[in-house]
């Protein structure tokens, strides 16, 4: 995804400790291209996020009078930790028992990521290949009889990715959480509905979860619960997450309700059956975020070893969009106009809206109750929801908290760090302004550069603009990076402003492949003059 759409600013940056770091290198050093991974600038971040905490809590408790919600919990994560906490109503209607902290409540679909990491687990052991065919593990599937005779045969990554063309199945789905091995033998024997021809597009599946639930034990050689219960939830410290209700501590377990005829009716707990690895975990806000922090953690990518049960690669690779679906234009709480784009990663939804460019979620929802997970992966921010009515909402309540703390000013993403070759190319682009100098402009240079446009000519653009804009200094930071080996920065002249572009090539030396300089009157908006993208979409 263009990390333009996600950020726009200046980058405050102390150039002097990239001039030393690219003055200091010697044959043991990294390669020029090698930069530091991005970072959070504002010291203040987490006090300044917290202050918007309350205004949080007050939009979520009106939401939940106004949906007659039992009881509820939620929770802020921030750099994987959870540090704040909501709870709101009651776990058991007939007891009167009020939501505490550690109450376990059923999050339903969220469990599906589960599966996922599951399987990308076993991926990254040798055990399996995302592009197997589904029947080398589920050997029921082998007489599957597909929509058309050209059909690809059903794989593991068009089960993962929602695009398995099975139609969606959310009402039947959950009626089958209990249902045991044997009667999912005989569904898979039965056959299948396709609605569409595998590969080809996004329709939502629990099926397909239940079927990869299956390869997780048939692979593992222990039940799909056994496996979750040893490589996820113990090495995370998930202590009150479970598939199975009865497990869960009787005083801590939340009931799920439906309101009909103006009053609550409890809806039972599902056992957990063959189709617990599509929707049947019961976890606690606490246990949650650890799981939530462990996504957070794998930005951004950097040296060190991965810790948790998946690696960091693998996780930034679930978060990552593996099918589409159709964009969108709705109108948030304001009635402004909102469009959401992105598709289906590994168990996980993945979109961009016009405020943020990359945002993570699940929800889940089962007859009962209602729950939400989204993370900001390069703004290390998180919000995490439980509620016991069926279908409980969240969506718009976290839109709502979303912008509660990006008014505080400190829900920013991590700034991207200029390579120290980067550096060098301003600190020569800067100085050929100054005075051309032949010698330096072909140190600088890609091979392609004066292919592009002749040396000539660049030497004629230099003096003209140096003429016409009069001595420059530069203006600290840059103006804004698309990655490390492209970067943007003004410089103040005595008649205007000069923005000069860089792109560097992809070379074990990188050298300039394009180069732009453009001048502007002084104290210009050179973000609105140049068309740099802005933060969010024009309202």
């Amino acid at each position: 995804m263009n990390y333009r759409n996600a950020t726009i600013g200046l980058w405050i940056i102390s150039l002097a400790f990239f001039d030393a770091v690219s003055t200091t290198a010697n044959s043991a050093s990294p390669p020029a291209w090698v930069a530091t991974p991005p970072s959070f600038i504002n010291p203040d971040r987490r006090e300044q996020l917290a202050t918007a905490f309350p205004e949080i809590d007050e939009r979520v408790r009106t939401f939940l009078a106004r949906e007659k919600v039992p009881g509820a919990a939620w929770g802020v994560v921030i750099d994987g930790q959870l540090v704040h906490v909501g709870v709101e109503g009651l776990r058991d209607v007939a007891s009167q028992a009020p939501v505490q902290r550690d109450t376990v409540f059923r999050i339903a679909s969220m469990t599906k990521s589960f599966t996922a990491m599951a399987i990308l687990q076993l991926r990254d052991a040798g055990k399996l290949s995302l592009d197997d065919p589904v029947e080398k593990h589920v050997p029921e599937l082998r007489t599957l009889r597909y929509p058309t005779a050209d059909a690809p045969r059903l794989t593991l990554r068009h089960l993962l990715t929602m695009s398995a063309g099975f139609p969606e199945d959310n009402p039947w789905g959950d009626q089958q959480l209990a249902i045991s091995e044997s009667r999912f033998n005989e569904l898979l024997q039965e056959g299948i509905a396709f609605s569409n021809s595998p590969g080809v597009a996004y329709e939502y599946s629990n099926y397909g979860y239940a079927i990869l639930g299956r390869v997780v034990a048939r692979v593992s050689g222990v039940g799909y619960r056994e496996y979750v219960r040893r490589k996820i939830f113990e090495p995370l410290g998930m202590r009150s997450t479970t598939l199975e209700p009865s497990e869960a501590p009787a005083d801590q377990l939340a009931l799920g309700y439906r309101r009909e005829d103006d009053i609550w009716k409890l809806e039972p707990q599902l056992a957990d059956g063959a189709f617990g690895p599509m929707g049947g975990m019961l976890t606690s806000l606490e246990d949650l975020s650890r799981y939530v922090g462990v996504f957070l953690d794998a930005w951004p990518a950097r040296d060190g070893s991965s810790q948790g049960p998946l690696s960091r690669s693998s996780l930034r690779e679930m978060q990552q969009i593996w099918r589409t679906r159709p964009s969108a234009v709705t109108r948030d709480t304001t009635g402004a106009l909102q469009l959401t784009s992105g598709g289906y990663g590994y168990g996980l939804r993945v979109s961009q809206t016009c405020d943020f460019g990359h945002v993570v979620a699940h929800s889940g929802g089962l007859p009962g109750f209602g729950s939400q997970m989204r993370w900001l992966p390069e703004y290390g921010v998180g919000l995490i929801a439980f509620g016991n009515r069926t279908y409980t909402g969240w969506g718009a309540v976290f839109d709502e908290a979303l912008m509660s703390l990006r008014r505080t000013g400190a829900l920013m993403p991590r700034q991207v760090q200029p390579a120290p070759a980067l550096v060098e190319a301003r600190r020569g682009v800067n100085s050929l302004l100054q005075r051309w100098d032949d010698a330096e402009i072909d140190r600088l240079a890609a091979m392609n550069l004066f292919l592009d446009r002749s040396k000539d000519r660049r030497r004629t653009e230099f003096r003209v603009l140096s003429e016409a804009m009069g001595a420059c200094r530069e203006r600290p930071g840059f103006l804004y990076s698309e990655n490390a080996l492209r970067g943007d920065w003004l410089l103040d002249c005595e008649r205007g402003v000069v923005h000069v572009s860089v792109t560097l090539a992809p070379t074990a030396r990188p050298g300039i492949q394009h180069l732009e300089l453009r001048k502007w009157p002084l104290n210009a908006d050179v973000s609105a003059m140049t068309g740099l993208p802005p933060q969010a979409c024009p309202r």
